[in-house]
């Protein structure tokens, strides 16, 4: 995606990145948007990165597109895996432009009668984004059908390295 220059037509919330504290963009700020992946925007506003929610999305004059699930393989009242790792595809990591599961950063992923619970890590262990990765990544998945809950668990063991990005992510960064 190309930047631009977006004026804010009403006062949104964002996070800065990479710390996660809140912050409040005044109606009619000049800001920078870097990225539209996934439903969520980061911008740049007075030299800091921000990540802008999808529900904010007409603060910047931008629509998110509704997540949409393939057909499902497995049965009418059981959760289908490949729904849960499609809404896992659909987060992206603010700062890079890959999602999180090509990024390596899920560890694991256990359907059971409608609740879904993920195992994920961050790129850094610091990370203040985490919590708000954790919470994106829930309301992503709750959106694939038939799932009830969702529980993420975010672990650090074992740390997270380059190794663990799929082949496309790593052609897409350059580390390949």
């Amino acid at each position: 995606m190309e930047r631009r220059i977006v004026t804010t037509t009403r006062e949104c919330a964002a996070r800065l990145v990479p710390t996660g504290d809140p912050v409040t963009i005044p109606s009619g700020a000049f800001i920078t948007l870097t990225q539209s992946l996934g439903g969520t925007f980061t911008v740049i506003l007075n030299g800091n990165m921000a990540r802008i929610a999808g529900m904010d999305a007409d603060a910047i004059g931008l629509q998110i597109e509704p997540l949409e699930f393939p057909a499902s393989a497995t049965g009418a009242d059981t959760v289908d895996e490949e729904h849960v790792w499609h809404a896992l595809r659909s987060v992206f990591d603010p700062e890079i432009p890959v999602n999180i599961a090509d990024l390596g950063l899920i560890y694991g992923v256990k359907t059971h009668n409608g609740r879904v619970d993920i195992e994920m890590t961050l790129t850094a262990p610091g990370c203040g984004m985490g919590p708000v990765l954790v919470e994106e990544v829930k309301d992503r998945v709750m959106q694939a059908p038939r799932v009830n809950e969702v529980e993420v668990e975010l672990v650090l063991d074992p740390p997270w390295s380059r190794d663990m990005m799929s082949e496309e992510a790593q052609l897409e960064l350059g580390v390949f």
